[in-house]
């Protein structure tokens, strides 16, 4: 974000921007308001703004899902890390609960903060540098800028999800998968080193080589331990052009079996596959695309050499940065029409895939999904190393999900789909699978020892040095 547009976006609630505390009434004091006498704790000097007027506080309390609908009593748009480290030392000296928003892309709350503060990271957004070694850049920073610069020098992050318009900081907090999981793991994997704000309120630089506790727990620990403010991504050298390979299949264990081929032998850059709806039924699509660059076009016959043979086939090429945007102005699209989205994300071990999707599919009317796309992504275990990522114990992970819409809104039928949702989270767990915690699965705080197995006392010890007051990221209810 420019820098006009930065102190624009400051200058906007500067009418109610908070200059004080009053823990008695666990309330913020506004400028016009200590202007009367209304006293309280100085919050400190900020280059930014806290605000409470109301348009801040509503767009706090909504995300993409817009089926959580928690206020908090103030939002922070910070002008400099430092103001995160100051609210979040702040907050804790007062057990007022903090959670960092980036683009509001979760679907049940996740990013939100009941009565406490939200720290809105679009107002640090800044690409700092850019080498053959990584991309430095700001939590805020949206992927789509990330990409487009890159690409631009010839350079691009290893992992890209399938909508670009999530911050930096949002999907490293999660994990972050795409289809070149199949090659590079998460986007977590791919991160060289971090500066974070711990629940004490402390910026700390660490990496694989220093502080790596804190390193491994912050990637995909749902914010639960310290705030990403900054992330040095690796990069490599990019390609032109994506070669794109669509092939219809009628059974599911044809396209299972092919993504277990590709997989195997990497022949796709980006494999991913989706269930789709048929005359007949059930359809079944494996999308996989090859990257080169100038005349080395790869040989379609040999690409699909030894794949099952599929019902149809579709072929084509787009520009690299095309490719991966593709679906940038569908979603922008319908995240203006504010439908309720009960996503389901799992991961299932590659033994029950075929079990648990063909059980599931054979109760699932297009009504269930809204005509969200169903996705069945596979990936490696071995390139998927971050600890608190929970994955099931299989050398092939498959993620399968329903990004599921209702519309138009209707609380009776998400009440039902999140109904669905626990009913299907339940199975997967007891087939060996996980949640991929960007879901809206009703969940309960004895469910976290079960997601994390033998990884939750790493979690717990790691909540009690890092964030031993508890004020980050409370609606993930990992620790109660």
């Amino acid at each position: 974000m420019a820098d006009v547009d930065r102190r624009r976006f400051l200058a906007a609630g500067a009418a109610a921007a908070v200059v004080a505390f009053d823990p008695a009434g666990l309330g913020w004091v506004t400028r016009a308001q200590a202007e009367t006498g209304t006293g309280g704790v100085a919050v400190p000097g900020l280059d930014g703004e806290l605000v409470t007027d109301d348009a801040a506080l509503a767009e706090a309390a909504e995300d993409y899902g817009q089926i959580a609908h928690r206020r908090p009593r103030a939002v922070l748009r910070p002008g400099s890390v430092e103001d995160i480290e100051r609210i979040v030392r702040f907050a804790g000296a007062h057990g007022v609960a903090v959670a960092m928003r980036g683009q509001a892309h979760s679907t049940f709350g996740q990013a939100q903060a009941p009565a406490g503060v939200v720290i809105d990271s679009r107002t640090l957004a800044e690409i700092h540098e850019l080498t053959p070694r990584g991309a430095v850049v700001d939590a805020g920073v949206t992927w789509l800028d990330l990409f487009r610069a890159a690409t631009a020098a010839g350079l691009t992050p290893s992992v890209a999800t399938d909508y670009l318009g999530l911050s930096v900081g949002g999907t490293l907090s999660v994990g972050g998968v795409g289809g070149a999981s199949s090659r590079h793991g998460f986007q977590v994997d791919n991160v060289l080193e971090l500066d974070v704000v711990t629940g004490e309120g402390k910026r700390v630089r660490c990496s694989p080589q220093v502080n790596r506790d804190l390193f491994e727990v912050v990637l995909g620990g749902l914010g639960q331990y310290a705030i990403i403010v900054r992330a040095i991504i690796r990069l490599v050298p990019a390609e032109t052009t994506a070669r794109v390979y669509r092939l219809g299949y009628s059974r599911l264990t044809d396209l299972t079996n092919a993504q277990r081929i590709a997989l195997a032998d990497g022949r796709f850059d980006y494999l991913e596959g989706q269930v789709v709806q048929t005359d007949s039924g059930w359809g079944y699509l494996l999308e996989g695309a090859v990257y080169y660059s100038g005349a080395d076009v790869p040989d379609d016959a040999e690409i699909q050499r030894g794949l099952p043979a599929p019902d149809t086939a579709e072929i084509s090429a787009l520009p690299y940065f095309d490719w991966l945007n593709r679906i940038y102005d569908l979603v922008e699209q319908l995240k203006a029409l504010k439908f309720p989205s009960p996503w389901l994300n799992l991961f299932l071990p590659d033994a029950v895939v075929e079990p648990f999707v063909d059980d599931l599919l054979a109760t699932l009317t297009p009504a269930d999904t809204g005509g969200g796309p169903i996705l069945l992504y596979p990936m490696p275990r071995s390139l998927l190393t971050r600890p608190l990522v929970a994955v099931p114990d299989s050398a092939v992970v498959f993620l399968f999900a329903i990004l599921r819409m209702v519309a138009p809104p209707d609380e009776t039928t998400v009440s039902r789909l999140l109904a669905d949702n626990r009913a299907a989270y339940d199975r997967a767990v007891a087939m060996g699978g996980k949640q991929y915690p960007i879901s809206a699965i009703p969940t309960r705080f004895a469910d976290w020892p079960t997601h994390y197995g033998a990884e939750y006392r790493r979690a717990r010890l790691a909540k009690s040095r890092f964030d031993p007051r508890g004020v980050l990221a409370p609606e993930q209810g990992v620790f109660g």
